[in-house]
């Protein structure tokens, strides 16, 4: 688990582009990663906060509501 204090880069930290499938077209989705902390941008105009969990999976924290399938595939992309 990462401490709330540590400011160092995590693993996988960083800005990441790609496309999405969401309501049922391509879109442009733009994620930054920050420790355990995820931001989702799609189309600039859904926006979401995840959370990285200790034992691996995603939790959505605030913004608006994504569909699980978009958060796994989010997931796929940044971590591997």
């Amino acid at each position: 688990m990462i401490d709330e204090k540590d400011t160092s880069p995590a693993d996988k930290d960083g800005k990441y582009e790609f496309q999405l499938h969401y309501s049922g077209r391509e879109v442009p989705c733009l994620v930054e990663k920050n420790q355990n902390r995820i931001s989702v941008q799609i189309e600039d105009k859904i926006f979401a906060d995840l959370e990285l969990l200790s034992d691996g999976t995603i939790k959505q924290t605030g913004g608006s509501e994504l569909p699980d399938s978009a958060i796994e595939y989010i997931k796929k992309r940044i971590l591997g």
